[in-house]
């Protein structure tokens, strides 16, 4: 099969490797109808964390091929979403939503799903089938539902977003826009999108931002604080991992308010005394995706919601390096990669 590879930071390239096969009785091999490049892959693209030929990506769907004999919910010929985390989605931690953290949790980016096939360990509690086989139009926004979408509703619910209220959504990716998008579904009355970026900006506003702040750090919360009174934001998504960005969800959020926090945090330290004063909530950390999919998926199925708008550039798997520099060049918000 075909699989994408960092071989270093930079250094990106696609090859010929070995099938997976089913090791466990309760793995799946799925062949991906879709994939795509995550913001969190150009940490190491970029250097920011060590890289040595790894195979990549965390995000997938496709149709399953072959599952091994302790597999039960789901059968050879479904068309599959699954969460960057596999899990078993029967142990406790499980059973109280936090999927992510799952006793017995396998790291999707460990096997890489950049790829024709892919092995999904944990495949009953880890894999959903969608209704039917999707029209092809709906593969994009299914494929967001494996990660951005599902973290970026998520960040929207550890930040406590309901109706009525303000909400502040710190970065322009990917996640951070369909945090916009989860915020509205979940009844925000007011949401405010950090952006500098004209084309982001647009599809915040689709997504249902009502403004826009192009400031940053200080004078980003300034705005905040002007536009609400200023009291700051009710809820607050964190969605870039930056000590600034950090700081800058935190200080945009009312007393009393909460933070959702996703972004991959490097290098990022709360002073204690800036936190004790702070009176906010905050929540956040690896999206257990598996909780929402269901619901998300109907959404998706419904044609209620459309996060595969994030989608701005879509290439072959063969060209997978070139959808790397477009994001690392920030002139594509997400990249699709066909099969």
């Amino acid at each position: 099969m075909r699989q994408v590879v960092m071989h270093g930071p930079g250094d990106v390239r696609v090859e010929d490797r070995e099938n997976p096969a089913i090791i466990e009785p309760t793995d799946a091999i799925i062949r991906l109808s879709a994939t795509c490049i995550c913001g969190s892959d150009l940490w190491p693209y970029r250097g920011a964390e060590p890289v040595d030929h790894q195979v990549m990506g965390h995000e997938y769907v496709g149709v399953v091929e072959e599952i091994g004999s302790e597999v039960h919910t789901i059968k050879v010929g479904d068309f599959v979403v699954g969460s960057f985390w596999a899990s078993d989605n029967t142990c406790e931690v499980c059973r109280a939503g936090y999927q992510a953290y799952c006793t017995h949790r396998v790291l999707m980016g460990t096997l890489g799903t950049q790829s024709e096939l892919a092995r999904v360990p944990l495949a009953d509690g880890t894999l959903v089938a969608t209704p039917g086989m999707p029209e092809p139009d709906l593969i994009p926004s299914l494929m967001a539902a494996s990660d951005v979408l599902g973290t970026g509703w998520f960040a929207a619910v550890a930040a406590e977003v309901g109706p009525g209220k303000t909400v502040a959504v710190v970065g322009d990716g990917a996640v951070g826009l369909l945090g916009v998008l989860a915020a509205k579904q979940l009844g925000a009355a007011r949401i405010i999108a950090f952006s500098r970026h004209a084309d982001r900006q647009a599809l915040a506003r689709e997504f249902g931002a009502t403004d826009i702040v192009v400031e940053r750090g200080e004078a980003g919360v300034a705005k905040v604080k002007e536009l609400t009174g200023g009291l700051g934001a009710h809820s607050v998504i964190e969605a870039v991992g930056t000590q600034e960005a950090m700081m800058q969800a935190i200080h945009s959020t009312r007393p009393g308010g909460h933070v959702g926090f996703v972004g991959v945090s490097h290098d990022v330290a709360i002073p204690g005394d800036e936190l004790f004063m702070a009176g906010v909530h905050i929540h956040g950390g690896p999206a257990p995706v598996r909780q929402f999919l269901p619901d998300l998926i109907q959404l998706i199925w419904n044609r209620a919601i459309d996060p595969g708008k994030v989608f701005d550039l879509t290439l072959p798997l063969d060209r997978a390096a070139e959808g790397y520099q477009a994001m690392d060049e920030r002139s594509a918000i997400k990249v699709l990669l066909t099969l």
